[in-house]
C-alpha cells in the first residue's frame, strides 16, 4: 500500500512538474502567413493590404506599408486601390446580368447595337467580347494609348479591318471591354458606372468603391516605382472601379454563392471555349482544381486573387508598389493547404534595377559582389530576378543592356529552357535572328517553353522569307 502511494505521489509530481513547463508554440496558418507578409515587407518586398478567408470567415487581414511615395499615411483596410484588369470582372458580370433578364443575346453580332461601327460588327458577337476573341482593333498601340471615351471611339470606328477572323485568334486588349461597356449602356439607357452601382455596388453594399477616383478622393492610393517615384494618373478610358480589399472578397463572396448571376452564368465567364488556356473575363480558371485565379497590374499597382472553390480559400492581394504580388498569392494558399513554402529572400533585380538602367557594366558587377558576399541573403537561385529586370530594359527600348543580363542570367540558369527563351526574344527584337533561332533551339533541347519557341522559329522563318 506504501509502495502504491508512493508511485501515486511521484506521479501527481511528475503531472505537475510537466504543467509548469512552457509549451512548446505550434506556429498556425496564421502565424505562418503574417511571418511570411511581414519578412517579405521588411525586405522591401510587399506593400499594400491582404485579406485570406476560409469557410466564408476572414482569418487574415493585414495593411503593410504606405498610401504613396512620401511615406507619411499608412495604408489601412480602407485603403482604396486600381485593381487593375481584375476591375473587367465588372463589365462581364453586367453583361451576364442582362442575359438572364432577357435583354442580350450572347451570339447576337453586336451590330445590332446600333454603335455605328465598321463592316466587320456584323461578325463579332458579345460572345466573342467576354471571351477576348473578337479580333478587334486595337486600342492601344505601344506607349499610345486613348486618354478617352471619344479618342477611343474614334480609333475602332476609323479601322476597317479586323486583326483576325472572330474566334480564330486571342488578344487580351481593353478595346473588347470597351465595346462591353457601350453595349451595356445601349441596352439599359443607364451609364456603365450607374447601372453597376444601382445592381451590384448597392445591394452588395460595396461601401468604399468608386469609379475613376480621382487623387484627391477619401481613402484613394496612389502607386509609386522602387525609386520612390509616383506613378503618372490614369488618362483612360471609363469605367475603371477603385475599391478597397473588404469590398473586393465581397465581390467575390457574390459570385461565388451566385447572389448576382446563377452558377451557369459564372462558369461561362469562366471558361473560355476558344481559349482554354488563356482565360477570360475573369481571369485563369484550372477546372481540375476549382481554381479560379485573375490577376492585375496598371502602372505599378499590382492585384491577385485566388479563389479556391474546392478548399472554400480566398487570397487577396492589393500593391501599390508592383512588387511580389503573384507569388506571395500563391505561397499563402500553399500555406493554408499545408504544403511546403519558403519566405521570399531579398530582391537582387531591385537592387540592380537603377544602376542597370544607368550604367549596366556597373550593375553586372555589382551583382557578382553581392552574390559573393551575400549569397544568402538575396534570391540569387531565383532566375525570375534577373529575367524581370532583363523584360523591364526590354520594354523600355534598352534593347542591347537587356541583351547582356539574359545572358547572364543564362550563363547562371543554363539548363533553364525559360532563361533561353527570353534570350531569344531579346535577340529577335534585335533583329539578330540567327542568335534568336539558336536560342530557340536550345530552349527546344532542353525541354521547350509550352510551345512557343517552336512558334517563334516559325515566325523567324516566315519573316526572313518575305
Amino acid at each position: 500500500m506504501r509502495k502504491l502511494i508512493f508511485l501515486l505521489s511521484l506521479s501527481i509530481l511528475f503531472i505537475n512538474f510537466l504543467s509548469a513547463q512552457k509549451p512548446i508554440e505550434q506556429k498556425t496558418e496564421i502565424n505562418r502567413i503574417n511571418e511570411l507578409m511581414t519578412k517579405s515587407y521588411e525586405r522591401g518586398l510587399f506593400n499594400g493590404n491582404v485579406l485570406v478567408a476560409k469557410k466564408g470567415k476572414i482569418i487574415y487581414q493585414k495593411s503593410l506599408g504606405f498610401t504613396d511615395e512620401t511615406k507619411k499615411i499608412p495604408l489601412t483596410k480602407n485603403s482604396i486601390l486600381n485593381f487593375g484588369s481584375i476591375a473587367k470582372q465588372f463589365n462581364a458580370v453586367a453583361i451576364m446580368m442582362l442575359v438572364e433578364r432577357g435583354q442580350l443575346n450572347l451570339d447576337d453580332p453586336i451590330s445590332k447595337y446600333n454603335l455605328d461601327l465598321p463592316k466587320w460588327s456584323e461578325k463579332v458577337t458579345t460572345r466573342h467580347l467576354i471571351n477576348y476573341v473578337s479580333g478587334i482593333p486595337r486600342l492601344e498601340n505601344g506607349l499610345i494609348v486613348p486618354k478617352n471615351d471619344d479618342e477611343a471611339w474614334k480609333i475602332l470606328k476609323k479601322t476597317d479591318t479586323l486583326l483576325f477572323e472572330p474566334g480564330k485568334g486571342y488578344r487580351y486588349d481593353n478595346g473588347n471591354v470597351f465595346l462591353q461597356r457601350r453595349i451595356i449602356e445601349k441596352i439599359t439607357g443607364m451609364t456603365f458606372q450607374d447601372f453597376v452601382t444601382k445592381n451590384i455596388i448597392k445591394p452588395l453594399k460595396m461601401t468604399n468603391s468608386v469609379f475613376d477616383a480621382k487623387s484627391d478622393y477619401k481613402n484613394r492610393t496612389s502607386c509609386y516605382d522602387m525609386n520612390n517615384v509616383r506613378c503618372p494618373e490614369l488618362e483612360f478610358i471609363s469605367g475603371w472601379l477603385w475599391l478597397d480589399i473588404n469590398d473586393m472578397y465581397k465581390w467575390i463572396e457574390a459570385m461565388n454563392h451566385n447572389l448576382l448571376i446563377s452558377r451557369k452564368s459564372f462558369e461561362t465567364l469562366l471558361n473560355n471555349p476558344y481559349a482554354k488556356e488563356e482565360g477570360g473575363s475573369l481571369g485563369r480558371y484550372y477546372e481540375e482544381d476549382e481554381l479560379q485565379r485573375h490577376n492585375g497590374i496598371s502602372y505599378k499597382f499590382e492585384t491577385i486573387l485566388l479563389n479556391d472553390m474546392k478548399n472554400d480559400i480566398i487570397v487577396i492581394l492589393a500593391s501599390n508598389n508592383l512588387n511580389k504580388v503573384y507569388s506571395l498569392g500563391h505561397t499563402i494558399r500553399d500555406i493554408m493547404l499545408g504544403k511546403a513554402y519558403e519566405i521570399p529572400k531579398k530582391s537582387v533585380s531591385q537592387v540592380l534595377r537603377k544602376e542597370a538602367f544607368t550604367d549596366l557594366n556597373k550593375a553586372i558587377e555589382t551583382y557578382h559582389l553581392l552574390k559573393k558576399t551575400s549569397g544568402k541573403e538575396y534570391s540569387f537561385d531565383n532566375p525570375s530576378e534577373l529575367n524581370s529586370l532583363g523584360y523591364e530594359l526590354l520594354r523600355a527600348g534598352k534593347i542591347n543592356e537587356s541583351i547582356e543580363i539574359f545572358k547572364l542570367v543564362v550563363k547562371e540558369f543554363p539548363k533553364n529552357p525559360n532563361v533561353i527563351d527570353s534570350l531569344g526574344e531579346a535577340y529577335y527584337t534585335n533583329k539578330q535572328y540567327d542568335l534568336a533561332i539558336d536560342c530557340y533551339k536550345k530552349a527546344i533541347e532542353l525541354g521547350g517553353t509550352q510551345g512557343n519557341a517552336e512558334k517563334m522559329i516559325d515566325k523567324i522563318v516566315k519573316e526572313i522569307g518575305k
